[in-house]
């Protein structure tokens, strides 16, 4: 007899490229306004400050290749990004050891219900509503680090039915992968499977059903994935 009172919860569990096995999901971190004209884009001073976080469930991450659009909005958003895959964790991580905890990366898209999300800035309450919905961050294979190396620079691009909407370079990130795994683990416990979506460049704009969204990363390659 089982020793849980209902039905286990499906691990989640993303393709890695070249290889039968799978990445499990434990936690997902993402990391807000993270390239200064983004920043500048959402209305804020682009300045280093102290870097903050939200997120999302494991559930969340879909390598489907559709994202459907959600109810209850009329403005979702697209946000391209590349997501840093965790194979071991810890507190007070130095920052000269961090890059020691990647397994891989990813492209990853950071769909946001804008709409909701700019309703819930106002009001001074979480971003849940906005960001945390089904199927709200569209991911690729996961590559790792031994074929992709670390990533620290190269072109991060956004097509929306073949034209250019967002497009960046990762060295502009403000907050550098190291320092986003160093951060993090002094609030939190990180371990293996955690997920960080580490931001994404100007030019986030609208989609609707019937877009195609195409992401490219240097170093990863590209992903397609369709509004239905």
């Amino acid at each position: 007899m089982s020793q849980f009172a209902i039905e286990t919860p499906t691990v989640v569990a993303l393709p890695i490229a070249g290889s039968q096995a799978m990445f499990p999901v434990r936690r997902v971190y993402c990391i807000g306004r993270n390239y200064a004209a983004h920043a500048i884009e959402m209305g804020h001073d682009p300045d280093r400050e102290p870097p903050f976080f939200f997120q999302k469930n494991p559930n969340n991450l879909d390598p489907s290749g559709e994202f459907p659009y959600p109810l209850h909005t009329s403005d979702v958003h697209h946000e391209a990004e590349v997501a840093v895959m965790l194979k071991s964790g810890g507190t007070d991580i130095p920052l000269d050891r961090a890059l020691e905890h990647v397994f891989g990366y990813a492209p990853a898209l950071d769909m946001t219900r804008r709409d909701l999300q700019g309703e819930m800035k106002k009001m001074g309450r979480p971003w849940e509503i906005g960001k945390a919905f089904e199927r709200s961050a569209p991911v690729g294979p996961v590559r790792p680090v031994a074929e992709t190396g670390h990533l620290d620079q190269g072109a991060i691009t956004l097509k929306v039915n073949g034209a250019l909407r967002q497009e960046g370079d990762l060295n502009q990130m403000i907050w550098k992968v190291p320092e986003m795994i160093s951060y993090l683990s002094e609030y939190f416990e990180l371990a293996a499977g955690d997920v960080i979506l580490s931001g994404t460049p100007a030019g986030v704009g609208p989609v609707v059903k019937g877009d195609t969204m195409e992401i490219a990363v240097e170093g990863l390659g590209r992903m397609t994935v369709s509004v239905v």
